[in-house]
């Protein structure tokens, strides 16, 4: 089955409705091509609207939907036709976060930015401080980025950008745990996840990377000007700095019930139910050594399939970590295996 996250299906779920009420009788295929599923999504997704509705849950709280032939319509819509409208616990949050990004050091580009990322959060914030009325009026809250050493890093980098500075930096990467030192041609600076970013072609890799500014230990800029090639180019950044590619290895796992979140947390190139306890996942990994300890954390849940070397990595640490067990080598308070 095509993967997508329960996310993006409730989103999509919530606009289905007041497209449909606009468009009485549309024909599902015109429909399907409208938001961009195939006609056996869409049609999953009704079947599914067929079951929500408002509390009771009863034969008239439910939204219900006509067919004519390949046609369909809503005849009850459960009062999904009302636009959205934020609770004051919501509204507070997006106030926060507005004001976290608007406070930001050194005006740092928001994912696909243009530079003009601040103006845009200061109007989106004006805007929802405005609709929220009193609730927002004097709320006594002081956004502050943790630690006065990271927020003098986001600057430092932006700088570099705005100066057009190479830099050399010295640089901790989670997903091998090493450290490395390497020159690097500054791009942009973003924020994503609540981590800011610096955007960069490495001379080291020859190719266009991610930094986290927190993970930057020492940084210098240097006496000469930043010179991306022709070929660097900004990624597209969403919800996650992480874009799975053909070049990365692909994994494929097996996993029971209780390792399903995989699937929601990580983006996956496909995903089948082999049976109502397990299913049968392919994901891109960044790096093997990631994999291979993501699925050491998964436990007897998971079973690796592929690739080769993958499989016989966790077999050796796992052999390996029993042996300790078996020999009383294990530290104090690991537990059993």
């Amino acid at each position: 089955m095509t993967t997508t996250t329960a996310g993006e299906r409730l989103g999509r779920l919530l606009n289905l409705v007041p497209y449909l009420l606009a468009r009485p009788g549309i024909p599902i295929a015109e429909a399907a091509a409208d938001l961009g599923v195939s006609e056996r999504q869409l049609r999953e997704d009704l079947e599914l609207l067929w079951v929500c509705g408002l509390p009771g849950y009863g034969p008239g709280d439910l939204i219900d939907l006509a067919f004519d032939g390949d046609r369909v319509t809503v005849t009850f819509d459960a009062g999904i036709d009302r636009p959205l409208r934020l609770t004051h616990d919501e509204a507070l949050a997006l106030i926060v976060a507005l004001r976290m990004l608007a406070q930001l050091p050194g005006n740092a580009d928001l994912p696909g930015g243009t530079g003009n990322s601040r103006d845009a959060v200061e109007r989106a914030l004006a805007k929802i401080e405005s609709a929220a009325g009193d609730a927002a009026a004097g709320l006594p809250v002081a956004v502050r980025l943790p630690g006065s050493a990271g927020a003098e890093r986001v600057a430092q980098l932006q700088q570099a950008v705005q100066r057009r500075r190479a830099l050399r930096i010295t640089y901790y990467t989670a997903t091998r745990d090493e450290v490395t030192e390497r020159v690097v041609d500054p791009m942009r600076v973003l924020l994503v996840g609540g981590h800011a970013y610096l955007e960069a072609w490495c001379r080291r890799a020859e190719a266009v990377r991610m930094f986290r500014a927190d993970r930057i230990d020492d940084c210098t800029e240097l006496d000469e000007p930043a010179n991306p090639p022709p070929q660097a180019r900004p990624a597209e950044v969403r919800d996650s700095i992480f874009t799975p590619s053909p070049e990365l290895p692909l994994v494929t796992l097996r996993v029971g019930r209780w390792a399903r979140w995989i699937t929601e947390y990580y983006p996956c190139e496909q995903v089948i139910e082999e049976s109502p306890d397990r299913w049968l996942v392919s994901l891109r990994a960044s790096d093997l050594a990631w994999a291979r300890r993501l699925v050491l954390g998964l436990g007897t849940d998971v079973t690796v399939l592929d690739p080769p070397e993958l499989v016989e990595a966790v077999r050796r640490e796992a052999t390996e970590a029993l042996r300790a067990y078996e020999d009383g080598s294990a530290p104090e308070g690991g537990g059993e295996a």
